[in-house]
């Protein structure tokens, strides 16, 4: 919603005020505006203002908040079917009524004055219960438009706030609370979406299985609260390691992580392993002789129907393990799957 409507909003009386209408007359002659007085006078529910300087019109209008604006044809300076106009482009008063007050009533004159916006048009000076009794009817309807646009924005901002719940929902049913990578499900999820898109378009697909080498003995050795900053520092380095958009890193469990790469290269992905893998050797982070460091398994293989994703898993897992046995901190790959239906 526009600033503008909340501007009109928080401008406009609510029927529960001290009064029910406001109404402001534009007349350039002082014995109109005071006929006009004296015929609402004793109208306990109508707070009546006048305004002889139709070049004034729009200001006062702004300041005192009209629900009805009586306003003669005629007068000098302006021409009161450009007054009209200027009413329905000016945010404050675009939708208050305006009843212009005319000596003619001609067709022909009417027809402008409905085309330049107004609501009513009577012959002046109308007679007294009509009058009422117009300014009553159009105030009423002023008021309840106010109210409906009002409740409609108001059940707007709420329909807004509830898609933002839920989209927030939706985002901590994806995101591990600790690192803020995604979670398994949402690892899940992506890898079945993406394995069918790299199916169908025949692009490569590759897992990084990745691991804090001795993590347990960090934790029994500087404590639990230590062992999830490092853990919180390790996943910074693994989502600044990924550059493309459709890559994603997330995190498979205790200290164990896993990341996505789509439609790049065998040595494409060990690259990005090996910037991983020296990206938490650079953290320093102090572990009892020496650092924390991680181990990553890579396996790269183009899906065919013969293929699933739980065995480019096992086979990237298969190469973490071989990692950990060959000493750590380092990176292996895991050759047996490089062509399609090669498992």
């Amino acid at each position: 919603m526009s600033r503008e409507l909340d501007l009109t909003f928080d401008l406009v009386p609510s029927p529960t005020e001290k009064y029910a209408a406001m109404v402001l007359l534009v007349d350039d002659q002082v014995m109109i505006c005071e006929a006009v007085r004296r015929a609402l006078a004793g109208q306990t529910e109508l707070d009546f203002h006048y305004c002889t300087n139709p070049l004034d019109a729009i200001e006062i209008a702004n300041e005192m908040r009209p629900t009805v604006i009586l306003q003669d044809l005629v007068m000098p300076g302006i021409d009161g079917l450009d007054l009209v106009r200027q009413y329905r482009h000016n945010p404050l008063t675009q939708a208050v009524p305006v009843i212009v007050l005319s000596a003619k009533e001609e067709p022909a004159t009417k027809g402008e004055a409905f085309n330049a916006g107004a609501n009513d048009y009577l012959v002046k000076l109308p007679d007294q219960i009509e009058l009422i009794a117009r300014i009553r009817y159009h105030t009423r309807a002023y008021l309840d438009h106010v109210q409906r646009n009002q409740a409609y924005a108001a059940l707007r901002e709420s329909q807004r706030q509830l898609i933002i719940a839920n989209l927030e929902l939706e985002r901590l049913t994806r995101i591990d609370g600790l690192t803020s990578l995604g979670n398994r499900r949402y690892f899940d999820e992506y890898l079945n979406l993406e394995w069918q898109r790299a199916f169908k378009r025949q692009i490569p697909v590759s897992i990084l299985m990745i691991d804090v080498d001795n993590f347990k003995r960090y934790n029994d050795c500087y404590g639990h609260l230590a062992g999830d900053d490092a853990l919180k520092r390790i996943a910074q380095v693994l989502r600044d390691s990924l550059t493309r958009a459709t890559d994603m890193a997330a995190r498979f469990g205790g200290e164990e992580f896993v990341a996505i790469l789509i439609n790049g290269s065998q040595s494409g992905a060990r690259q990005v392993a090996e910037r991983m893998v020296a990206g938490v050797r650079e953290l320093e982070i102090p572990h009892q002789s020496g650092h924390v460091t991680i181990s990553v398994g890579v396996a790269t293989t183009l899906p065919d129907e013969k293929m699933t994703t739980n065995q480019l898993l096992h086979a990237a897992d298969q190469a973490l393990f071989r990692a950990k046995s060959q000493g750590r901190d380092r990176v292996v790959e895991h050759n047996s799957l490089i062509g399609p239906g090669r498992a």
